[in-house]
């Protein structure tokens, strides 16, 4: 699994994120009280946990650990084998035992493998490891080796046994990869944390995951700010208010290298082996539990603006915004009347 920092945390008035920003209180009338912020590295990504209420350090703390445990079962990167590793190098072999965590979390993947009809695949380890964007070896793959890494994407062929609580990779070098969806699950496990000891106020920010926990400290909706792809500043280009929400964003500015003048991005399209090309340039998902907005960002970015809307729309309590590369911006319906559009170089095309 490779999670990488996207995005960074700034208190109070501005989050400024790749994908997100936080607006934060507004009001001449917010609560004096100095938020608790902490930040740690995990899950190969910059974490930071903002305590607006019951700011008590080992909340965080114990949400630290928390994470720390989610990314010793499933990381592919760590020195010890994951549970996921232990999958992967069984691949074609055996089924392998699970805890309830990483079973979960495979289980939330193959529903959302099917639910985009393979564009978002939890098998696409092998490609990732030969692009190997983000690393200082990332390279075009040659045309042979990446036909053959096809062969071996395909989740159909991930079996899961709930009642044994098992998983078998069919075909031996197939690779299970959780970086497009265990985050969710981490950010959704810290709010349970911070549920059981009554903060009613908070940020939670997993390398862009945002999970906006309640509502601000006036009681009014947090503003989180959509990042503009197009512009290094990190400004937003519109805002969108919520409460109890998590705001995950995918995009192809996101990691990427360029060779010859051309710029390959990390979302991969599983069908072809090559960073998608259907003229978008990020979609930011707003929905209940931050694991289904991880899964979705990634899955919708794939299917494209068109089934990626038609997805959305068929969903419940789930919006989208979706920012094509010629700066078009297509919104679900349920954010209608609530995306305000502030840099006016971008247009709301529906």
């Amino acid at each position: 699994m490779k999670l990488r920092n996207r995005k960074f945390i700034i208190l109070l008035l501005t989050l400024s994120i790749f994908g997100s920003i936080l607006t934060g209180c507004t009001n001449n009338d917010a609560k004096p009280s100095e938020p608790l912020t902490k930040t740690n590295y995990l899950l190969g990504t910059q974490v930071s946990i903002t305590l607006y209420d019951n700011q008590k350090d080992e909340i965080i703390d114990e949400a630290f650990q928390r994470i720390s445990e989610i990314e010793a079962k499933m990381s592919i990167n760590n020195e010890s084998p994951s549970e996921i590793t232990k999958l992967n190098e069984a691949s074609g072999i055996q089924e392998v035992k699970l805890s309830e965590d990483t079973f979960f979390v495979l289980e939330k993947g193959k529903y959302y493998s099917q639910l985009s009809d393979g564009k978002f695949d939890i098998t696409i380890g092998p490609l990732v490891k030969l692009w190997n964007i983000g690393t200082p070896e990332a390279t075009i793959p040659d045309e042979k080796i990446l036909s053959e890494k096809l062969d071996l994407v395909d989740y159909n062929k991930l079996t899961l046994n709930k009642e044994k609580s098992t998983a078998k990779l069919e075909l031996s070098g197939m690779i299970v990869d959780l970086g497009g969806i265990a985050k969710g699950y981490a950010a959704d496990e810290v709010a349970a944390i911070l549920k059981k000891h009554g903060v009613k106020h908070a940020i939670i920010n997993l390398g862009g995951n945002i999970l906006a926990f309640g509502s601000n400290v006036n009681g009014n909706p947090w503003k989180i700010g959509i990042q503009d792809p197009y512009n290094t500043r990190n400004d937003y280009l519109g805002i969108v208010e919520v409460v109890d929400k998590s705001v995950v964003t995918s995009g192809i500015y996101e990691r990427y290298f360029e060779k010859d003048g051309v710029r390959y991005h990390h979302i991969l399209d599983p069908k072809t082996g090559y960073p998608a090309d259907n003229g978008l340039a990020g979609v930011s998902i707003i929905t209940d539990k931050s694991i289904d907005a991880d899964g979705l960002s990634t899955s919708t970015f794939l299917l494209g603006v068109e089934k990626g809307l038609e997805l959305i729309e068929s969903l419940d309590n789930t919006e989208a915004i979706f920012v094509t590369t010629n700066k078009e911006l297509y919104l679900s319906s349920g954010l209608k009347g609530n995306f305000t559009l502030v840099n006016k170089e971008y247009k709301i095309m529906n």
